[in-house]
């Protein structure tokens, strides 16, 4: 995922400048380009977006814009996959600046989970459903859809795996252990029954007689902004404001989503602050950009983040306006930047992967 360097005259170009040639390059585009912001883009991004979501909310978005021409996501990398393989193919989709990626999609690599599924097969025997979070690599999506498997995202989290359940003995879950285990938890599977799989081990760091023992094999790996969140931070938000309502993604560690009152995906933080009645207070444990988006537009309610040395994902901050002026500038001249593109067989499987999560209820 190589950058070019950006042209001197973007880095030194003024906020007011880069604002108005971003919009005249959108006008210009027209209804050839349609602009995708995730939850977790600075405002500077999303006032210009077209949709604001979460990834996979963004891809079906996107894919149902038939007329668009470019599809400009201004997300990290694996959610520009996911986008092209849900869009037609006359549709080019575009990452402003390719190195924005995602440091837990990185800690699982398809090398690894190779490894990983050979040495589970020899240990353990076949019944092992694989199970990948949407916050992964395309080509592990791939992996899944060939493997019996599925992708999951973490609202139907719980759906995908009493699916999985049905499939087979055991699950394995990657790339994130918080949301598989904080998940598995809430179906009635002690932890004694999960067991955590370092890659960078050739047994993962488990004795054999462990692995057969578990239901739920969790791929060690994590979100760098939600690890951040810790329990001595709600202990000292109930402590500074009583009756404070904890709310918290499930990407957070166990002890976090146990200490909190209420966790869920980035859609239900939304919609639960949303909802809440007038003059009540929340603490939230996720990335800021969209805790403060929160503040900012329900006023009548406090919301502020649990972590107070700020937990912004810096991956995602690459998506810088000056990127986003230069890659809309590009096509505006008929020149295609920063393209993502999916293998044909790749996506394939991850195609079959993503129509089973959706088939599931």
């Amino acid at each position: 995922m190589f950058q070019m360097p950006l042209p001197p005259a973007y880095r030194q170009m003024s906020e007011e400048e880069t604002d108005r040639r971003i919009g005249e390059a959108k006008a210009a585009l027209g209804s050839d380009l349609v602009i995708l912001g995730h939850h977790y883009q600075r405002d500077e991004i999303i006032k210009f977006a077209d949709f604001r979501g979460d990834s996979f909310k963004l891809s079906q978005l996107a894919a149902g814009r038939k007329d668009a021409r470019y599809i400009v996501f201004c997300g990290v990398h694996f959610m520009a996959e996911s986008a092209d393989i849900l869009s037609a193919d006359c549709q080019k989709v575009i990452l402003p600046n390719m190195s924005a990626g995602c440091s837990m999609a990185d800690m699982a690599n398809i090398h690894q989970v190779r490894a990983c599924w050979d040495y589970l097969a020899g240990e353990i025997g076949p019944g092992i459903v694989p199970i990948t979070y949407m916050n992964s690599t395309a080509n592990l999506k791939d992996f899944c859809g060939r493997n019996g498997g599925a992708v999951c995202t973490s609202s139907n989290a719980p759906s995908i795996l009493k699916w999985a359940f049905a499939q087979g003995d055991r699950v394995l879950f990657f790339p994130d252990q918080h949301l598989g285990r904080n998940t598995g938890y809430k179906m009635g599977i002690p932890l004694e029954e999960m067991v955590v799989w370092d890659p960078h081990y050739p047994d993962g760091g488990a004795s054999p007689e462990s692995l057969r023992q578990a239901r739920i094999l969790l791929w060690k790996g994590h979100c760098s902004v939600h690890q951040r969140f810790a329990v001595e931070q709600i202990e000292k938000a109930r402590a500074e404001r009583p009756g404070v309502h904890i709310l918290v993604h499930p990407e957070c560690s166990f002890d976090v989503v146990r200490a909190s009152d209420f966790d869920g995906s980035t859609e239900y933080i939304i919609k639960k602050i949303e909802e809440a009645p007038a003059g009540s207070s929340w603490g939230v444990g996720t990335e800021i950009n969209l805790v403060n988006r929160l503040a900012k537009e329900y006023t009548d309610k406090e919301v502020s983040c649990l972590d107070p040395t700020i937990c912004p994902c810096s991956t995602m901050y690459r998506i810088h306006p000056s990127y986003l002026l230069w890659a809309l500038e590009k096509l505006r001249k008929g020149e295609v930047v920063n393209q993502v593109q999916v293998p044909a067989d790749i996506a394939a499987g991850a195609l079959i992967a993503l129509n089973r999560m959706l088939a599931i209820h």
